[in-house]
């Protein structure tokens, strides 16, 4: 039994010897954070595919137990909307494949205008999939949340293809006025869309962004303790990624949201050790 936590990025400048040593070689970075978190969200290959030789560098400073969500490049999905993107897509898997089992689930994040009458092109899409892989699909269209129609035809789509939803909860951080300027900038990216808590495979997938005050973003979080705790006693294998506005406590946060689970499933097998962030002194 097994619950993987993570935040947006292994690296982070708040974080830089605080809760991780520094200074710190490019080559170490990944593996400083992986004594913190067993999970990552692989948001920067959304705005380039990485080279295969800097994807070998990652899978070097993790274990096969590591978890990737690896998100899909825009051209892929937000420049060609999931259409006509297969050399784009054959480039993308091939740079992943040093990974191996590293890649949780390759993450197909499609734009706000992406709707009901997108759905076609997304189970094409779906379909022409190698075999193996588990796609993970974030949407953010108002329809999917509140059209029951629009939900169940997605859901239906996703359950053919062995896919997860993946839930964005922002509700935290809608949930009272801005009181930071990491949080204002939010308030006008982040989308704002009701809470989905509903499973569709064995290997379920959180996005959960709280508030730059840790304390709200725990109260925050209480539901979806109850939620994973529930999908591990199910035998169900989940990842939560926690984010804040401006993700200073991001790190010992995801540790305390795996702690705050494992308090309450004692089976639940425990997080290493964290790096110390200084050498140790002599005396």
């Amino acid at each position: 039994m097994r619950l993987h936590v993570g935040c947006a990025m292994w690296t982070h400048a708040p974080w830089q010897g605080r809760f991780l040593p520094h200074p710190l070689a490019q080559g170490e970075r990944l593996r400083a954070y992986a004594t913190w978190c067993n999970a990552v969200e692989g948001n920067t290959t959304f705005y380039a595919t990485p080279s295969r030789s800097t994807v070998e560098t990652w899978a070097a400073q993790t274990d096969p137990g590591f978890r990737f969500v690896v998100k899909l490049p825009k051209a892929i999905t937000h420049e060609r909307r999931l259409t006509g993107a297969q050399e784009e897509l054959g480039a993308f898997l091939h740079a992943m494949e040093p990974l191996g089992p590293r890649v949780h689930a390759l993450w197909v994040q499609v734009p706000g205008s992406f709707g009901p009458g997108d759905l076609g092109a997304l189970a094409a899409f779906l379909r022409r999939l190698p075999a193996g892989l588990r796609p993970a699909v974030e949407v953010r269209h108002r329809a999917f949340f509140e059209d029951e129609r629009a939900v169940g035809q997605l859901e239906r789509v996703l359950a053919r293809a062995g896919a997860e939803w993946v839930p964005f909860d922002t509700t935290t951080l809608f949930g009272s006025p801005p009181t930071s300027d990491a949080e204002r900038d939010a308030w006008t990216k982040k989308p704002r869309v009701p809470r989905r808590a509903r499973a569709l495979t064995d290997r379920p997938i959180v996005r959960y962004l709280g508030r730059d005050d840790v304390d709200r973003t725990v109260a925050g979080w209480q539901g979806w303790v109850g939620t994973v705790a529930g999908w591990l006693r199910e035998g169900r294998s989940p990842t939560v990624f926690v984010h804040t506005p401006d993700n200073a406590e991001a790190l010992p946060l995801a540790r305390r949201f795996h702690d705050e689970v494992r308090a309450r499933v004692p089976g639940l097998e425990p997080l290493p050790e964290p790096m110390p962030a200084e050498p140790p002194t002599l005396f």
